[in-house]
């Protein structure tokens, strides 16, 4: 009984280790919030999450899809900037947040969007709905169906500006990835880094509700939410020395808090983390031989730039591995593999990148063939 008892207290101590190991890698960081994440947009790496995916209701930052499904609409053609929007009754009618659209009012999408990504205007989310989606219906159809596309499964969209509903939910995990995938519409930022503005020829005045636009070094964006139900929301993004961060805080007590989380989560990735861009240089990639080639050789290069998140502490230890062939065989295309090279941190691969050719090479036809074994029986290699 005593050696099961020691065996058993050796086990909780072992256990007791690890767990305060763990807790240790973690960062130490006390929010106010219910819920959030600091995510890195373009690894989609998650760096810190705390209840992240509990669904909450999130308020305004509802309108980031909203925003979403317009750039997209913009992308593909479906309408322009310079588009006239009507305002329906329906829109006319939004309470909350707002820049008092009349029915029948119109104003251009340009105003519209600015009007949603500055003031956050309930009635010009509704009105670029139904002029995206023929309706606010359709338009919240859509919504959900974008979600589902980007694996937001803790999301249910009821309206598109996020007037409190018990059934309109989403999470901090949820938002940063339709956050994310708005930042791939770089022209979203003309909109969301504006402080102040005004609609109607100067005659209403915009101030952003993102204070971090002001007080932030480097904010972008995105987008805050509040009310009685949802507390204080912001998704809010900002890029340093070439990296994005997106802070994603639901349910704070206040507007403060949340900014203040949102602050905390965002100087923590700046500090700690950076895209690394280990660059192979041309004297380490030599020519490749091409048999049966119209020319001996192929000049090659990476096909892009190494960009891996990384903690700064250890960017410094990237190792490479290059792996070439003697020879490839003609035809070359441009572009095609022709080798990679790996990346490796203390011993551990943390990714690969294509060598590719930088030209195309040609085959030697039977005549080239000939002339080819010709020149060298006359004159040798």
């Amino acid at each position: 009984m005593k050696k099961l008892l020691s065996v058993f207290l050796s086990a909780l101590f072992v256990l007791s280790l690890l767990s305060v190991t763990a807790f240790a890698e973690a960062p130490q960081m006390e929010l106010s919030a219910k819920s959030a994440v600091l995510i890195e947009p373009t690894t989609g790496k998650i760096l810190f999450e705390q209840a992240s995916h509990d669904r909450l209701p999130p308020a305004s930052v509802t309108k980031i899809m909203t925003m979403l499904l317009v750039m997209e609409a913009l992308d593909n053609g479906q309408c322009r900037l310079d588009d006239m929007v009507r305002t329906s009754a329906l829109a006319a009618s939004m309470g909350g947040s707002q820049v008092f659209l009349e029915e029948n009012e119109e104003m251009s999408v340009n105003d519209m969007l600015k009007a949603v990504a500055v003031a956050s205007g309930n009635d010009a989310a509704v009105a670029l709905a139904e002029f995206i989606g023929g309706s606010h219906e359709n338009f919240v159809a859509k919504m959900n169906e974008r979600a589902k596309q980007l694996g937001m499964n803790d999301t249910t969209f009821i309206n598109c500006n996020g007037l409190d509903d018990p059934n309109h939910l989403t999470s901090a995990n949820d938002i940063a990835l339709m956050s994310c995938e708005l930042i791939k519409h770089p022209k979203i930022f003309d909109y969301t880094t504006i402080w102040m503005d005004s609609l109607r020829g100067g005659q209403f005045g915009l101030v952003n509700t993102n204070k971090m636009i002001r007080f932030y070094s480097g904010a972008t964006g995105l987008k805050t939410g509040s009310t009685s139900v949802a507390g204080f929301c912001v998704s809010a993004s900002a890029k340093r020395d070439d990296m994005n961060l997106i802070a994603v805080i639901m349910g704070a007590p206040s507007s403060k808090e949340r900014f203040a989380d949102a602050t905390k989560l965002l100087d923590y990735g700046f500090a700690n983390y950076a895209i690394s861009k280990s660059l192979v240089s041309e004297d380490e990639l030599p020519d490749v031989k091409v048999e049966k080639g119209a020319q001996s050789a192929v000049d090659i290069g990476m096909s892009q730039d190494f960009n891996m998140l990384l903690e700064k502490a250890k960017i410094s230890n990237i190792e490479k591995k290059i792996t070439l062939p003697e020879s490839v065989s003609a035809p070359v295309k441009e572009n095609d593999k022709v080798g990679e090279v790996e990346f490796f941190i203390d011993g551990e691969s943390i990714g690969k990148s294509d060598i590719v050719a930088k030209s195309a090479v040609k085959g030697l036809g039977p005549v080239g063939m000939f002339a080819k074994l010709s020149g060298y029986m006359l004159y040798g290699e």
